[in-house]
């Protein structure tokens, strides 16, 4: 007793083992019945990955040669106030089972048995409003701190019966369960920027699918990418989680000897079946009995998950390890058919604390209001508000990258318009100004694009994650991410349009600066509405890349000035209807050329040239300049468009690593 008091003490920080915040519903309970769960592996493959390896992509996923059983026979029962660790080595099928309860089992399909929650099959819908599901990766916004990241989850989450109180409160007693509140006030950071540790990022990502106060909640890797003494702390956690009349279900590869104690059932697995299923202080015993004891001194977790892995150093290597792990769960459910719920126990235990849960159902009765009838979520005009709130929050605060932005719109512009310095009160000439006004549309549009799709790719993931798990739909998120850019595309246009207008001394009334800055506004926020939708289009920043710069090359090279506009045949004709450099050129043109004269010296010959006649040699003049405004609009709203329909009907999973 003694060495279990001095070991509690080393190994934790969290002296405090009170709960702060339990689960209020009644109790849950998660069975599994003779689930066998088949994978596709083909549709695993991308479709852009199958056409590097010369496959076609729909013919691929029809081999029934890549499919396999990824579990088999499996069946358990956990209740409230229980935490399963589900054990075993790589492609076991630990995955595979998290991916069927959740619902979000991609390419994969139930052969046989099923899930049941509360008594009840499994839908969507009831794994919505039972299960939380925490992903092994975090995906936060590095730039909130802890307490913002969890009050605008609150925002969007809690029902609308809570007034602000209500979610402040919800938001603190998260933060007191989790051991919060030393960094509450500190951002949240990434491997990028310095903010909380490694644990209390991993706490964080907890709390966020604790504040609506989950009945069930499901972590896949809790511990992956920890050391041992911070992941010792964040299971002792999830262990008091569970004490708090709740159902916790995680994933482990090997957990160390300390992390193992803290387990109240185990789930050990190989190939997709089981080897061993109970109380993880019986084990042990289990093992002994079958004629494979735990060697003295030894990590139970570590001894058990390398006797039943598979060696694939050799095919005889392979087939002896199968044989061994086959024999092995034969023999653990012909002894476990006789237990309830497949759960093994100790003879002498009888029915033991795995039996039934410590946690006791309360009466529905007297459950709170909120939890008697569906709550009713925040509505997308709320869902609006807080997600547009989040992201300028986010945005402004990553004051590196706006000093960045703000540097480089500042340099070019400066660089452009000394470029044209020092003429006084001598007029460019026409071909100057022409170059000029299309150096100012095409030069700051490619920057804009190749940041708006890294900073997208960026999101994506969270972005994916929170979409699936009904935290907002993807309208709200739509208008909060179009108007959200405002503000500092405004300012980027300011800094970039200004100086060169007046170094290069052009028109120095109101009017024709006013209409100058409003269509390079217009031109760089069609190429950020573009940009937009390229990255919810496709899988990966590099595929984005290319394609949003394939997109602008096609605008640059139709603009009108790299080749007159009437010399383009039937392909680069009609692309140029729809190149906002054109438009914008011909606009720019149209505004500094319509009504002034230029003159142009051939030896001690002065010609003078009327500016509507150069617009008109060169094909600028097909439409005034209000509808050139209109047509910039309408391929504006038109990517905008095809940005909503990327969002709506695209999963926007990410695929950064390809």
């Amino acid at each position: 007793m003694v060495e279990v008091g001095l070991q509690d003490s080393l190994f934790s920080s969290e002296n405090d083992n009170s709960l702060y915040f339990t689960y209020s519903g009644q109790s849950n309970t998660l069975e599994v019945r003779d689930l066998s769960y088949q994978v596709n592996m083909a549709s695993q493959v991308p479709w852009f990955e199958a056409l590097t390896q010369l496959k076609v992509p729909w013919m691929s996923h029809k081999s029934r040669d890549s499919c396999e059983l990824s579990i088999q026979n499996l069946n358990f029962k956990v209740k409230s106030g229980q935490m399963l660790a589900i054990i075993g080595s790589s492609g076991c099928g630990r995955a595979s089972l998290l991916d069927v309860i959740t619902g979000r089992g991609h390419g994969g399909k139930i052969k046989s048995g099923q899930i049941w929650i509360n008594g009840q099959p499994s839908t969507p819908e009831l794994v919505r409003k039972s299960v939380a599901h925490v992903r092994q990766h975090d995906q936060l916004l590095p730039n909130l701190t802890v307490r913002e990241t969890l009050t605008f989850v609150a925002r969007l989450r809690l029902p609308r019966t809570f007034s602000q109180a209500e979610r402040d409160k919800r938001v603190d007693d998260v933060i007191a369960e989790l051991r919060l509140r030393q960094c509450a006030n500190t951002r949240v950071g990434n491997e990028y920027l310095r903010g909380v540790s490694g644990g209390e990022r991993r706490r964080v990502s907890i709390g966020v699918q604790l504040l609506w106060n989950p009945g069930i909640l499901i972590l896949d890797e809790p511990t992956s990418g920890l050391d041992s003494f911070t992941a010792h702390n964040l299971v002792r956690t999830l262990a008091r989680l569970a004490r708090g009349n709740r159902l916790v279900l995680i994933s482990l590869h090997q957990p160390r000897s300390d992390i193992f104690q803290l387990f109240d059932l185990v789930l050990l697995m190989t190939s997709g079946t089981t080897i061993y299923l109970g109380a993880a202080q019986d084990m042990v015993q289990y093992f002994t009995e079958i004629g494979h004891p735990c060697p003295r001194y030894s990590n139970p977790a570590d001894f058990y998950v390398d006797l039943t892995s598979i060696d694939r150093r050799s095919q005889e290597q392979e087939a002896t390890t199968r044989e061994k792990a086959q024999s092995l769960a034969a023999l653990f459910l012909d002894k476990a058919r006789a237990f309830d719920g497949y759960l093994w126990r100790a003879q002498d235990l009888g029915s033991g604390p795995c039996a039934e849960s410590p946690a006791c159902p309360q009466d529905p009765s007297q459950l709170p209001s909120s939890m008697a009838s569906e709550p009713r979520l925040p509505g997308a005009t709320q869902q609006f508000a807080t997600l547009i709130r989040r992201q300028i929050s986010n945005d402004f605060r990553d004051l590196p990258t706006l000093l960045i932005h703000g540097a480089e719109a500042c340099l070019m512009s400066l660089i452009i318009g000394f470029l044209y310095f020092g003429h006084g009160a001598t007029k460019l000439s026409f071909m100057d100004t022409a170059a000029l006004l299309f150096m100012t549309v095409a030069l700051i549009p490619f920057n804009v694009i190749l940041d708006v799709i890294a900073k997208c790719h960026s999101e994506r993931a969270m972005l994916y994650h929170e979409l699936e798990d009904g935290l907002y739909t993807a309208g709200p998120y739509f208008f909060a991410k179009i108007l959200g850019e405002l503000p500092e595309h405004c300012a980027y246009i300011l800094i970039y349009g200004m100086p060169t207008y007046w170094l290069a001394n052009l028109q120095p009334r109101p009017e024709p600066f006013l209409l100058h800055f409003l269509l390079v506004w217009l031109v760089v926020f069609c190429c950020r509405v573009m940009a937009l939708f390229i990255a919810a289009l496709l899988p990966t920043f590099h595929m984005s890349s290319f394609f949003g710069n394939a997109v602008y090359n096609s605008c640059y090279l139709t603009g009108g000035f790299m080749i007159s506009l009437d010399n383009l045949w039937t392909v680069p004709s009609w692309i140029s209807k729809v190149s906002f450099l054109r438009w914008c050129f011909e606009g720019l043109m149209q505004i500094h050329f319509k009504g002034h004269t230029y003159f142009l010296e051939v030896g001690n010959l002065t010609i003078s040239i009327p500016g509507d006649k150069i617009i008109q040699s060169m094909n600028l003049d097909s439409y005034p300049l209000f509808a050139i405004y209109l047509i910039l609009i309408a391929i504006s709203c038109g990517f905008i468009i095809l940005y909503y329909m990327a969002l709506k009907f695209i999963k926007q999973k990410s695929r950064q690593d390809w």
